[in-house]
């Protein structure tokens, strides 16, 4: 029968550190989807006035699944650690 040792947690001043540089990534991720939604959505805005079509609808999925991607890092990390 094969016993499993579970392993310890790493000490707080390895965590905390570690803890606190996702939260800037988060923050700096979330920042940065907002800004690209804000101009996709502007040269949308623009490229329908001008009557061109759908040109900005892949960089709009582009921009939604990185900010799907970096919504659900985080998490991510936080459960495998």
């Amino acid at each position: 029968m094969t016993t499993f040792l579970l392993a310890e947690m790493p000490p707080d001043y390895v965590t905390n550190p570690i803890n606190q540089v996702m939260g800037y990534a988060a923050w700096v991720a979330t920042a940065a989807g907002v800004m690209g939604l804000l101009i996709v959505g502007a040269k949308m805005a623009l490229s329908i006035r001008h009557g061109e079509g759908q040109e900005h609808m892949v960089q709009l999925g582009t921009v939604l699944g990185a900010c799907i991607i970096a919504a659900t890092a985080g998490p991510i990390v936080n459960f495998i650690l």
